[in-house]
């Protein structure tokens, strides 16, 4: 029977026209205020040399021009042949060009294309005359495959031509990432996490930027608003050493670049099917949606949506709106034969996102940019499962993220300086479960076996997150003779809210019995069946109920500062020195003052050895900020009780927290479950009674930490080599270091005495064994693991990234190909990693979950025919490790040293390993897929139609390792010893297709 719309869906449809008229006002109102708002900035330096004698021409007129948006500007080289241009907006096309003189052609640059906060750079090489007559000589356009002649960034980028040709899933961004060298998918710890990694590292910890402005999901990590192909013109991923500008994050910075309106007027319609199993090749393992959920049975996919741009008063404002909305349907099997329900459930996933952006060009020297964007995303959870199962669709649920940005920015523009502000506002909630039956109770029915039958009337918890977030940035820049001094203070101060526990309607799991399952089934209510059904008089096993209820919040501010000065020291060296300071309140913790020594100094060097080749390098520390999902698990799993004040005080008579703990910036009175499993009556249940805190014992309670958080800090170095091979293809190498230090990771305050394991005489130790070598002991009221977050945690990276990037200018084909060899140890995962033996960490050291040694990337794009495009897309990786975890056949259970943590997800820790082995010490084999993609544009339509099929993993391998995954799901955890062979539990997409129809102008 079909579920009901959740009521939070429910009025999503005539929400989507609401907002984008919204978004559309909102900015045309904004842009009349006489105040102006900003423009995403970039710069371009342009080097001019003398083709026979590569000697820099001094004096020489280069002249700047964006049809799109009617600008002409005019700079003269200086005395090493370099003219720059500052604050150039991100829209349209640009050339520069240097016109002709009685001894030299002139020439042309061709279409270039800029990206929010970037120095872009240049060579033009003047051709002497041999004859009096001459013209400009016009190049093919300078694309990614040109050489860096500014700064030592390790970085890559897509521009909007390769993200419209490559074969991307649901016009999703995260899938084109990892095309790009040092990117791959990621596996990680809950569905929902975002899916790339940089440099094998967690991929919560990458920074997403849209435009230079803060896009982060900053209780956990990933993207705020997930930004569609359509308003995208530029993805850019920077690795490692680069500039000071960019920061809160000792991992890598990927930034987005809005498509903006111009002149001429342009836009697209588009429709996407996914048709599914109808056509994708069989599997017996679920696939993942966009949003991470597994989906199996029933799958399809359809998407539309449009986008305009064009300009309002030519020359001066101009607009681009995009809109898209995608419709997931998928079926679960609801399957209870003890009630005889056998029935398909469908649901829907929808994701909505509306953007618009106004920019205004005041005059010559003022610019400014309006941005907002708004995402609605709904993932139904209708009931029953992808195989069957038995939650019924009266507890089903709905998660929600849901998604705001409106940024303001402007810029001023002088001779010799520029000063750009900018303004951001966000809000983003999470409501991870949003029930259908908010009022109601669960319940879990068991037959008389005492096997489940139904799950009824609620998820069971409460997860309900709003992020309210401000962000200001100032920045000045001054060009005098051969420096180029930057700084820039920024404020990032988030509010948060999290609703968070267990049900506060109480959970029943209830038993039938013979009679009373007998007369259920007669009625034969099937997917309707609801918690009014069930016997008042049937027989309650257990009752749970949250006694504590309630909202936890706190405002973290990030505060930075940051100078910079690109020293020329000639036309062929460049030197860049920064120096970067952050502060993060959280860093507090329990302790009086946070971490206020985050001076991150960063050099780096660039030297053109020719005009074709240049070496880079430099080194840079990179500071992270305090992940607020940290301060927040502190706060909800914690508790006042007296019990627990009583252990906490123990721990620091002897000497585990300091003397000086002051214990009013430790405790808060965190959610708390109280459990009853006799003398309760079916729907009776007692409310709850904040007494009972005091005689509950808690398998885990957590504090602040006492000493406070040191931000997580990483030491990057870089050596690179650059060589134009000819106008349209570049070849370049990079080596990496990276050493992080304070990472994040958990400490059991109270864990019991080490236990190793003899792998040739294996013993199992109780429960009761360990909770006597306990430094307290456990106390109503107290728990038996008492947890701190501290940041203590180490990893090290190494990487050679080599690649070879051709331009298609006037050709018919273009490629990208790359290969990087690298490796990531560290002695922890994840922000709720923990040692699995009495914080023995030293134990831990290993590679990462997302290691891959080698990975090759292949990119081509072939146009046989004029109106014919096909895209190839290869990646080919060695295999990420496998955890290897105890067999509880053998041994009785996974917990073998008894300190009662065998549940969840082996890789952060809960779960022991087997006897004799690492952490992470074997490996899955090799992945390798090959994605198609044809485009085909009708001539009769003026080229204006495109219809597009995107193939798959065209060969249909079964791949078990390298792609995006939840960690509890994958191959990398297995049972038994290395070499005792791999039990398949998933495997990445089999041949899946997908179709499109865009019209284009």
């Amino acid at each position: 029977m079909p579920q009901t719309p959740n009521r939070s869906r429910a009025g999503l449809g005539r929400n989507r026209a609401v907002l984008f008229l919204f978004a559309l006002l909102s900015g045309i109102v904004l842009l009349s205020l006489p105040t102006p708002l900003a423009a995403q900035q970039a710069s371009l330096e342009v080097l001019v040399l003398d083709q026979g004698t590569a000697a820099p021409l001094v004096g020489t007129e280069v002249i700047l021009a964006n049809s799109d948006l009617g600008l002409r500007s005019a700079a003269t080289t200086n005395a090493q042949g370099k003219a720059r241009f500052s604050s150039l907006s991100t829209a349209g096309k640009y050339r520069v060009s240097v016109a002709e003189t009685a001894t030299a052609y002139g020439i042309d640059s061709g279409e270039l294309s800029l990206r929010a906060n970037f120095d872009r750079s240049v060579t033009l090489s003047l051709a002497p005359k041999e004859t009096l007559t001459g013209e400009i000589v016009v190049t093919e356009g300078v694309g990614v495959a040109q050489i860096n002649t500014i700064n030592a960034e390790v970085s890559a980028s897509l521009r909007q031509v390769e993200i419209d040709n490559l074969p991307v899933e649901g016009r999703d961004i995260t899938r084109a990432l990892y095309r790009l060298p040092n990117v791959t998918q990621a596996t990680g710890f809950y569905p929902e996490a975002p899916n790339v990694s940089i440099n094998g590292a967690n991929s919560l910890f990458a920074n997403y930027m849209l435009d230079g402005l803060d896009n982060n999901e900053n209780f956990l990590g990933g993207q705020k608003f997930a930004a569609p192909v359509g308003f995208i013109s530029d993805i850019t991923v920077l690795t490692n050493n680069y500039s000071t500008e960019f920061g809160r994050t000792g991992n890598g910075v990927i930034n987005l670049t809005s498509r903006s309106g111009g002149n001429t007027l342009h836009g697209e319609a588009f429709y996407l099917s996914r048709p599914g199993p109808s056509l994708d090749s069989a599997s017996p393992f679920a696939q993942r949606d966009l949003s991470g959920n597994q989906v199996k049975d029933g799958f399809r996919r359809n998407q539309g949506g449009l986008s305009l741009g064009g300009a309002i008063a030519k020359d001066r404002t101009f607009y681009f709106l995009n809109a898209e909305t995608t419709r997931d349907d998928k079926d679960n099997l609801l399957n209870s034969p003890a009630l005889g329900v056998s029935t398909t459930v469908p649901g829907t996933n929808d994701f909505t996102y509306l953007s618009g952006r106004l920019d205004q060009r005041w005059n010559d020297g003022l610019h400014s940019t309006f941005r907002l964007n708004v995402g609605q995303v709904g993932i139904e959870r209708q009931g029953g499962g992808l195989d069957g199962g038995v939650t019924f669709p009266s507890a089903g649920n709905t998660q929600d993220r849901n998604s705001l940005l409106a940024a303001a920015n402007n810029s001023w523009v002088g001779r010799e300086w520029l000063s750009e502000s900018n303004v951001q506002f966000s809000r983003f909630r999470w409501n991870y479960a949003d029930p259908q039956n908010p009022a109601s109770p669960q319940v879990a029915v068991l037959d008389p076996r005492e096997q489940t039958i139904a799950v009824l009337g609620h998820p069971g918890y409460v997860f309900n997150d709003l992020e309210e977030s401000w962000q200001l940035q100032q920045k000045v820049s001054l060009s005098r003779e051969r420096h180029t001094w930057k700084a820039g203070v920024e404020l990032l101060s988030s509010d948060f809210g999290l609703r968070g526990g267990g049900n506060p309607n109480g959970n029943y799991t209830v038993k039938l019995n013979p009679a009373q399952l007998a007369a259920l089934r007669a009625r034969n209510l099937g997917a309707g069946l609801s918690i009014n059904d069930i016997p008042s008089n049937v027989q309650v096993l257990d009752y749970n109920i949250e006694i504590q209820p309630g909202s936890f919040g706190k405002r973290q501010e990030i505060s930075s500062l940051y100078v910079e000065d690109l020293f020329s020291v000639s036309s062929r060296l460049n030197l860049t020195l920064g120096l970067r300071y952050d502060y993060d309140n959280l860093s507090a913790g329990g302790a009086k003052d946070g971490d206020k020594n985050n001076l991150a100094p960063r050099f780096n060097f660039n030297y053109q050895l020719n005009e074709k080749s240049a070496i880079r390098g430099g080194f840079g520390i990179f500071y992270d900020k305090i992940l607020y999902s940290i301060y927040s698990d502190a706060l909800q799993q914690n508790s006042t009780s007296a019990g627990f004040r009583t252990q906490i005080e123990q721990l620091i008579a002897r000497g585990i927290l300091p003397r000086d703990t002051d214990l009013s910036r430790i405790f808060n009175n965190g959610n708390l479950s109280a459990d009853f499993n006799r003398g309760v009556t079916y729907l009776q249940g007692p409310r709850p009674d904040l007494s009972q805190r005091e005689q509950i014992v808690s398998n885990e309670l957590r504090i602040l930490n006492p000493n406070g958080y040191d931000n997580p800090y990483t030491q990057q170095a870089s050596l690179g080599y650059q060589l134009q091979l000819d106008r349209k293809t570049l070849f370049y190498v990079d080596l990496v270091s990276a050493r992080s230090y304070d990472l994040f990771r958990l400490r059991d305050l109270n864990a019991p005495a080490p236990y190793p394991i003899d792998p040739n005489h294996v013993v199992v130790r109780t429960s009761a064994q360990a909770d006597a070598t306990r430094p307290v002991a456990v106390r109503p009221g107290g728990a038996r693991n008492i947890v701190v977050t501290e940041t203590g945690g180490r990893s090290n990276y190494e990487g050679l990234s080599l690649n070879l990037v051709k331009d298609k200018g006037g050709d018919r084909w273009s490629y990208r190909l790359s290969y990087t060899l690298s490796r990531l140890r560290n002695d922890t995962e994840d922000i709720n990693f923990r040692a699995q033996d009495s914080n023995r960490f030293g134990d831990e050291q290993g590679p990462s979950i997302n290691d891959r040694r080698h990975v090759i990337n292949a990119l081509l794009f072939l146009a046989p025919l004029p109106d014919l495009t096909v895209s190839l897309a290869a990646l080919i990786q060695s295999g990420q490790p496998i955890n290897r975890i105890p067999n509880a056949r053998l041994y009785g259970t996974t917990d073998l040293n008894g300190d009662g943590r065998s549940f969840g997800d082996a890789y952060v820790g809960n779960s022991d390993r087997s006897p004799g082995e690492r952490r992470n010490s074997d490996r899955l084999p090799w992945s390798k897929t090959l994605d198609l993609g044809l485009q085909y544009r009708p001539p009769f339509f003026g080229r204006r139609f495109e219809v597009r099929a995107d193939v798959f993993n065209v060969t249909n391998a079964v791949n078990l390792s390298g792609y995006s995954n939840n960690s509890t799901q994958s191959n990398q955890i297995q049972i038994g010893p290395k070499g005792s062979g791999i039990t398949r539990k998933n495997a990445g997409p089999p041949r899946q297709f997908q179709f499109g129809l865009r019209y284009s102008f």
